[in-house]
């Protein structure tokens, strides 16, 4: 079988492996596995109606009935596979405002109840959050996967649901804590330089909101006012010394 692997592995494209092999050799073994530094979180199948499945299921093998039954797909054998700087929030809020795109409209369980989804999903990573919208989502998935009229509406709420199922603390971290500890939300994220900062200014110079101040050698500091959460000063620190926090 052919499938399409992208995202966070060494070697993305197209390959092609007997069926029933494992997520984790077709991801560790076949696409060379995470870059240096990240570890895995997740991976979707079978396109944006599909599901994620987290480590703890690498081991499934890729066919039809194992995929289902996992809450995913084989769909049109495509992989995305995502890291620790991946939301998974984020992520079903971005394959949601997908499928309401492609909702052709017709049925009112899938027209509306991807729009209220959405709305759920966006207000969650812009920190507003609510402790009632977990059982609004189940109410709202359980109505896409029963009520749609097609294949769209029926598979739908996949990425909704093995999000809450399987990283469900993410979700209670960005509506309880305010906080997103990938760095994705940036109105849930704040990123700040720690005492084990060398003082090697790279992070101020890859800045492009120029808001990292301090001298060589020293501490350095980011201005939250101008900071811009675009995480590049997380990304070239060669020390591990910025760490993300939560909104102050």
């Amino acid at each position: 079988r052919a499938f399409s692997v992208v995202g966070k592995v060494n070697h993305n494209g197209l390959i092609e492996v007997p069926m029933g092999m494992s997520l984790r050799e077709l991801i560790f073994d076949v696409a060379g596995g995470m870059p240096k530094g990240r570890s895995f979180k997740g991976v979707q199948t079978g396109g944006p109606s599909g599901g994620c499945l987290p480590e703890a299921l690498l081991d499934l093998p890729v066919d039809f009935d194992s995929l289902t039954e996992a809450g995913s797909m084989m769909g049109s054998g495509g992989l995305i596979v995502m890291d620790d700087r991946n939301c998974m929030v984020d992520v079903a809020r971005y394959f949601i405002h997908f499928l309401v795109e492609e909702s052709c409209g017709k049925c009112v369980p899938c027209r509306d109840g991807l729009k209220q989804l959405l709305e759920i999903l966006t207000r969650i990573t812009k920190g507003k959050g609510r402790e009632e919208d977990f059982g609004k989502i189940e109410d709202l998935c359980f109505v896409l996967t029963e009520g749609s009229l097609c294949a769209l509406g029926k598979s739908a709420a996949n990425p909704v649901l093995s999000t809450v199922r399987h990283f469900r603390d993410e979700y209670e971290e960005h509506v309880r804590a305010g906080y997103c500890k990938a760095g994705v939300c940036r109105d849930l994220c704040r990123y700040v330089i720690t005492d084990e900062c060398t003082g090697c200014t790279l992070c101020a110079k890859s800045c492009p909101a120029e808001c990292i101040s301090g001298d060589r050698k020293q501490v350095h500091v980011i201005d939250q006012e101008k900071c811009t959460r675009c995480g590049s000063c997380f990304d070239v620190c060669n020390f591990g010394a910025v760490a993300i926090r939560g909104r102050a």
